[in-house]
Order: C-alpha cells, then structure tokens, then sequence
C-alpha cells in the first residue's frame, strides 16, 4: 500500500557532502552538478533494495497475526471481537504516530528515524511470540505500530532527497513493492507454519525475517547526503493540519480512504474465521494462502490512472464502490469460488479506490503536501484498526451477513461522500459562471 511523505523537495545540489548550517561556500563550476543517485549509478541499486526490505518488513511484521486470528482465539479463549485487536491495535497506532514522527525526521534525518523505528519493531517481534494473554498481545502489537509509524514518515522524504526526480517515481514504487510482498508474504508464510507448530512459531518466524530485513537495511542503505537538519516547530506543523482539516475537500478524500480501509479491514480480519467454520472448514495453511488475492490489487491500482482519465475521479470512485458492492455481495454464497469471486472484487475495489483517493490528496494539496499525506494516512489506518474490530463484532453478532452489512454501510458512506462532491463541484461552476 502508498506511505506517508514527508514532504521533502526534490533540488539540485552544490556538492556531494552532507549539508550543515555552517557549510563552506563551493566553487561556481558545481552548483550544476546533480550527486544524486540515479538507476545504473553507484548505490542506486543498494538504496532500492534497501527500502524494498524495510517495506517487506514492515507489512510483515504489521498484518503478521491478521491470518492467525482464529487460532490466537482458539488459545486464549478469546472472542473474534478480542483478537481482532491484535490487528487493530498495531494499525490505529502506526495512525496516530504517522504525524509526529514524520516532524522527527526533519530534525534527526531520515536513515536514523527509519533505523530506529525497524529496530524497536523487531525486538518487540521477538517478543510477540512469549505473549501470556491476549491483553498482552493486543499491547505489544500497539507498540510495534508506533514504531513502525516512523518507516512511511521517511521513506518517501529519503527518496525525494537522495534520488534524482526523473528516476523517483521507480524508487518509491520498489519500497511500495516491498509493502505489498511483505503484507501478503507475510499472511501466508503465518498461516502456512502456524498449520504445523501454531501461531506462536509462525509469527516468530516473521520476528527473524524482520530482523534479516532489518540488518540488510541498515548495511545497504547509502548515508544520507543531501538531508538538511530541520527544527520541527509544532505551531507550524499544527497550523498547516488544521489548514488541510478546513479544506472541504481533503476532509471528503480522508474519509473516503478511511471508509474504503473500513471494508478491506473487516473483511480480511474476519475471513479467516469464516473459512475455518462450515462448511468450508479449510486447514490454516489455505486460509493464509487467501491472501495471494492482493495481486489483484496492484494491477487494479496500476489502472487506476487509467480509469480517472476516462471516468474522472468521482467517475472511478462510483465504479469502485460498484466493484466494492457486487464483490461483499457475491461473498455471501456458501460456495468457496463465490467467496473467492468476491474477495477478488472486492480487492480490486479497495485497491482502485485508495489508490485514486490517495493520488487526489497530493494533487488537492498546494502547500504542505507531506502532512496532507500524513493525515491520509492516518485516516487510512484508523480505518484499518476501526474495520477490522467492528468487523469482528458484526460477525460476532450476525455471522458473515453481519461484516458484510457494515461493509455495505461503508461503501454507501463512500458513494453519498462523492455525491456530495459532485454537487459542491456544480455548485463552484454556477458560481463562476454567474462571477463572469
């Protein structure tokens, strides 16, 4: 999925040496020379890979328990509604951390920030696995989603810093590639192992890939040299978020994303359960394998540009709710190709769906588009953390039917959002038309 930027303008630089606020003056003749690295130049590979293995940790390490909720049930003796924390505890606070750390890195630069943050997350992986209840679980995936907060906030800065502008369209997209394997990689080596040895091995398995990830990162990825130390200044930081919250139309984008994550958050928090029960009753290892429907995804996110150049922006929101709606609705077959059908549905709808919206804040955004992205971000998990315990709850209370009607209510949350943006868009024409 897309990570936080920071805002980091792409530039020209004078030398090759870090800059510091007491640099010496270089000669004329270099001020055209750009240092930054470039694809087939020293270190642009290393850098890639380097951030391709800190998104596959990422993903990893946050969805790691998403398939195993049954069995972390089963063991503790604990409610759908209960695990599904374990999932929405790590997402709603990478949500709340995304901000703040993104000012955290302009102060203590972009490597350290990512190095750090991957640090902490591994070494409460390596706890996960010794959780003595489910209390605890739930609290240490909190932690580990604070820390992991501090990847989106500096990737994308590092990037646009290090990394010519011709070229930075192909960089983000590899660490956004490591996001997406590390999710889904993730989801089915758990569910796989955990068939075996249960969920506790499973997810220590995904403790020591993290850490092989995390060292790869930290050895591969070239130091920073055109990152310029800032002093975060909270009064601006917040002047500029509450500018973003007053712009009607950033506040219609952040809850699409938000709603849009609330179905996609309920339906593969709870899938597992569904399939574990009859009458499909399928072992671990396939439920895990489920998620090998992500693919769908990249490629319906990768039309998505495609889709506003025919439709418009609302144009492909409403065919993303449809494409949303049919697939909950197919879902409710007992029929495992049904079920199957509308997971690929509803995949390609989250996914064309995110991606639109998320493409549209950035582009909505004149001035600080680094918090702009930060606040969509955090609109996007939150609603992650909220569809996933509410979609637990509802399968509590009403079964498969239940999660897909909260679903159902989020995609109509969507589809009234665009409406109401069609209408003030007639509106500002009207308006302009009768201005002249």
């Amino acid at each position: 999925m897309p990570s936080a930027s920071t805002g980091a303008s792409t530039h020209v630089v004078a030398s090759s040496s870090a800059a510091t606020p007491t640099e010496t003056a270089v000669p004329a003749e270099a001020v055209s020379v750009d240092t930054r690295l470039t694809p087939g130049g020293p270190g642009y590979r290393r850098m890639s890979f380097a951030l391709f293995l800190a998104g596959v940790a990422t993903f990893a390490l946050l969805y790691s328990t998403q398939a195993l909720l049954p069995l972390i049930s089963r063991d503790f003796g604990a409610t759908a509604s209960s695990a599904s924390w374990t999932v929405s505890a790590a997402t709603g606070a990478l949500a709340l951390f995304v901000l703040p750390l993104s000012a955290l890195s302009e102060r203590f630069g972009r490597r350290t920030l990512m190095t750090a943050s991957l640090a902490v997350a591994v070494t409460v992986g390596l706890l996960v696995p010794f959780a003595p209840s489910v209390g605890w679980l739930i609290a240490l995936r909190a932690v580990q989603g604070a820390a992991l907060a501090g990847l989106p906030a500096s990737a994308t800065a590092y990037l646009a810093e290090e990394v010519r502008p011709k070229a930075l369209i192909t960089a983000i997209g590899l660490f956004v590639a490591g996001n997406s394997v590390g999710g889904m990689s993730g989801r089915i080596i758990t569910g796989w192992v955990a068939q075996e040895w249960g969920w506790r091995v499973a997810v220590a398995v995904i403790g020591v890939i993290a850490v092989g990830c995390a060292v790869a990162f930290r050895l591969l990825l070239p130091a920073p040299r055109h990152f310029k130390a800032g002093s975060p200044r909270p009064a601006a930081l917040v002047s500029m978020v509450r500018d973003h919250l007053a712009n009607p139309l950033l506040r219609r984008l952040y809850a699409i994303g938000a709603l849009f994550m609330t179905v996609f958050g309920a339906v593969y928090t709870v899938i597992g359960y569904r399939l574990t029960d009859a009458p499909f009753s399928l072992p671990q290892g396939l439920i895990g394998s489920i998620f090998l429907v992500y693919l769908v995804g990249t490629v319906s996110a990768s039309t998505a540009g495609k889709l506003v150049g025919r439709l418009g922006r609302r144009g492909a929101l409403y065919l993303a709710g449809a494409t949303t709606t049919a697939g909950l609705l197919v879902s409710l077959a007992d029929s495992l190709a049904f079920v199957l059908l509308g997971l690929v549905l509803i995949t390609a709808g989250f996914f064309a769906g995110h991606a639109v919206a998320s493409s549209a804040v950035s582009h909505t955004a004149k001035e600080g588009r680094a918090q702009a992205s930060a606040l969509y971000q955090s609109a996007y998990y939150l609603g992650s953390s909220a569809g996933g315990t509410l979609g637990a709850v509802a399968y509590h209370s009403g079964g498969w039917a239940g999660t897909v009607a909260l679903g159902l209510l989020a995609v109509a949350g969507v589809v009234g959002i665009t409406v109401l943006g069609s209408h003030a868009a007639r509106t500002r024409q009207r308006l302009v038309a009768v201005g002249h």
